[in-house]
């Protein structure tokens, strides 16, 4: 798994003299027209942010399940087992770490390569991610993989109970400012992630995380 990431990353790198200068001024006023057409929201836009309520959700979930550290630590180049285990579960908590971080792409990139190996978990994130942006079509085939039978591991898909205990656990959050802000990444792991992206600027994903990173992810963690 190891060289096929390493392979992965290495197709998302670019010359760094290929990026542009940001136009500050043109950004501006591309966001003064857009507040200029801000509309009340349709019921298919309050859809899409219920997808991504529920991404963020999930996200913290995720990281914050037991071994989130552990299963991270074995993607980086540090790691004694890196190159031999066949850890799916690392690419999901990265990607969701990511997604809490801002760096949405770089989510989806960790997410595919998990749901690739069988992860039904990073499928639904991808589901959910791909409902969020209006994607519907790619929604659609992630959120098939999520309820459809494995055909390589013969795995069931998650039954209904998975579901709407995740349905009741959004809205638990949602209601509740306190649990909104619980389980989120700190500002000190938030920088990590941005070192680790600054560190790779010449690749258009995020990197494999480092001993660094990790041991920020398990002190903010386990700590709480």
């Amino acid at each position: 798994m190891s060289s096929t990431i390493d392979a992965l990353l290495a197709d998302a790198s670019v010359p760094v003299s290929s990026a542009r200068e940001f136009d500050v001024g043109a950004a501006l006023r591309r966001l003064a027209a857009d507040a200029a057409r801000t509309q009340p929201p349709t019921p298919d836009m309050e859809r899409l942010a219920q997808a991504a309520e529920r991404l963020s959700v999930v996200s913290r979930w995720i990281l914050n399940g037991p071994g989130a550290a552990l299963h991270v630590a074995k993607l980086t180049d540090e790691s004694p087992v890196a190159a031999t285990v066949d850890d799916i579960d690392g690419p999901l908590v990265f990607a969701c770490l990511l997604h809490l971080t801002g760096h949405p792409e770089s989510a989806q990139f960790w997410w595919q390569l998990a749901a690739g190996a069988g992860n039904r978990l990073a499928a639904y994130c991808l589901h959910l991610h791909h409902l969020a942006l209006g994607e519907m079509r790619e929604a659609k085939h992630w959120g098939f993989e999520v309820t459809e039978s494995s055909p390589a591991t013969g795995a069931a898909p998650p039954g209904e109970d998975f579901f709407m205990g995740l349905e009741v656990f959004a809205r638990y959050v949602r209601n509740n400012s306190n649990a909104s802000r619980a389980g989120a990444p700190t500002g000190r792991l938030e920088m990590e992630v941005d070192r680790l992206a600054e560190d790779g600027a010449s690749c258009i994903i995020v990197p494999r995380p480092d001993r660094r990173l990790v041991d920020q992810l398990r002190d903010d963690f386990t700590g709480r």
